[in-house]
């Protein structure tokens, strides 16, 4: 799954890529009785894997050309609770892409009722296994990458992109 992209594929059209529907499992609910924080990023990595798999950095991709991606900050943001046995997909748009960096920006909503519930931007580095640091993308991986970062470039920026963690300004 390394080769250029065809014109039909469905990563290649200006919409963000949508994960599986998948169920929030009863292990994951805390004492509050709705999903805990460390499971929405179990949920958005989940989806992050999907996309990586169709862009060709999956599992195989380490075992074979042992190049892998790290997540190197994120940034999540709890916006309505989602509850055990709750359908949730995930969108996910390539903000932007460099040789050793993607910048991804995701949503998570309840698959059937269409509300947002969460949305994490991340930032992750590409990784040469064998030496365990940054390293480029090869040619063909960037290249792939770079057609869906242009394509999601036509999508509309979503609310929270670039969001910061620190306390309101009060105002005079």
């Amino acid at each position: 799954m390394t080769g250029p992209l065809s014109v039909e594929d469905p990563l290649l059209r200006p919409v963000p890529f949508l994960s599986s529907v998948m169920q929030v499992e009863p292990q994951w609910i805390d004492y509050n009785g709705h999903l805990n924080m460390a499971y929405y990023n179990v949920m958005f990595d989940r989806a992050i894997d999907e996309l990586w798999f169709k862009l060709g950095i999956g599992p195989a991709y380490m075992r074979e050309r042992h190049g892998s991606t790290f997540t190197a900050e994120c940034h999540v943001r709890y916006l309505r609770e989602i509850h055990q046995g709750d359908p949730v997909q995930i969108a996910i748009i390539v903000i932007a892409a460099d040789e050793k960096r993607l910048h991804t920006f995701e949503e998570m909503r309840h698959a059937s009722e269409g509300w947002l519930s969460a949305t994490s931007e991340n930032m992750t580095i590409h990784i040469d296994m064998r030496a365990r640091k940054v390293a480029p993308f090869p040619p063909d991986i960037r290249a792939r990458i770079q057609a869906v970062a242009d394509a999601h470039a036509a999508i509309p920026r979503p609310d929270g992109l670039g969001r910061k963690v620190g306390m309101p300004t009060r105002t005079a």
